[in-house]
C-alpha cells in the first residue's frame, strides 16, 4: 500500500529542510550525513532545498554500514570523524524502523565532539527498540512489528509504501 506519492515526499521534504533551517538558522553551515543510498539521495535532496531557500553552506557525506550486521565492520564515512568536531551534524535517513540503524551510525560522530548531533527521517515508525528519535521527521507512522517500510527515493518516480 502507497503511504507517500512523489507530490508527498517533495512536500515532505520541503518541510524537513525548513524545520532544520528554523532550528540551526544561527549556524555557519550544516553537516548532513546521509546513511547507505536512500539516506544520502534524502540528504542531497534535503541539501538542495536549504541551499533554495537560504545561503547556509551545506556539505554531504556518506554514512556506509550494514543495517543487518553493524558489528562486522566499522562505519565508513567519505570525510575524516574528526573534521566533524564543533560542527552541526544532521544525520539522514528513508525510515526510523527499531533505531538500531541510526544508533550505530551516531556512534563514530559521537567519538568526536559536534556541535549539535540530530536525526532527519522520511518515515518514522513509533516502535523503537533502542533509544534513538528523530529530531526532524515527514510522516510519523503506527505498523505493526511485521509490517516493513519501503522508500523509493532518488532519480525518477518516488514513493513510499507500507508492506
Amino acid at each position: 500500500m502507497k503511504i507517500l506519492d512523489q507530490k508527498q515526499i517533495e512536500q515532505k521534504v520541503r518541510r524537513l529542510a525548513i524545520e532544520i533551517l528554523e532550528h540551526n538558522i544561527a549556524e555557519e553551515g550544516l553537516i548532513l550525513a546521509g546513511i547507505n543510498n536512500r539516506g544520502m539521495a534524502l540528504a542531497r535532496m534535503l541539501s538542495e532545498r536549504i541551499q533554495h531557500i537560504s545561503k547556509m553552506p551545506v556539505h554531504l557525506t556518506n554514512i556506509r554500514l550494514n543495517p543487518a550486521a553493524p558489528m562486522e565492520k566499522p562505519v565508513e564515512m567519505d570525510i575524516p570523524v574528526a573534521e566533524l568536531q564543533g560542527k552541526v551534524v544532521i544525520v539522514v535517513d528513508d525510515v526510523a524502523s527499531s533505531g538500531r540503524t541510526l544508533l550505530y551510525a551516531c556512534k563514530p560522530i559521537l567519538e568526536t565532539l559536534p556541535k549539535k548531533l540530530e536525526i532527519a527521517v522520511l518515515v518514522d515508525r513509533t516502535h523503537k527498540s533502542f533509544p534513538v528519535q528523530a529530531d526532524y521527521v515527514g510522516l510519523s507512522l503506527a505498523t505493526t512489528l511485521k509490517e516493513n517500510i519501503l522508500v523509493e527515493i532518488g532519480e525518477g518516480e518516488m514513493a513510499a509504501f507500507l508492506e
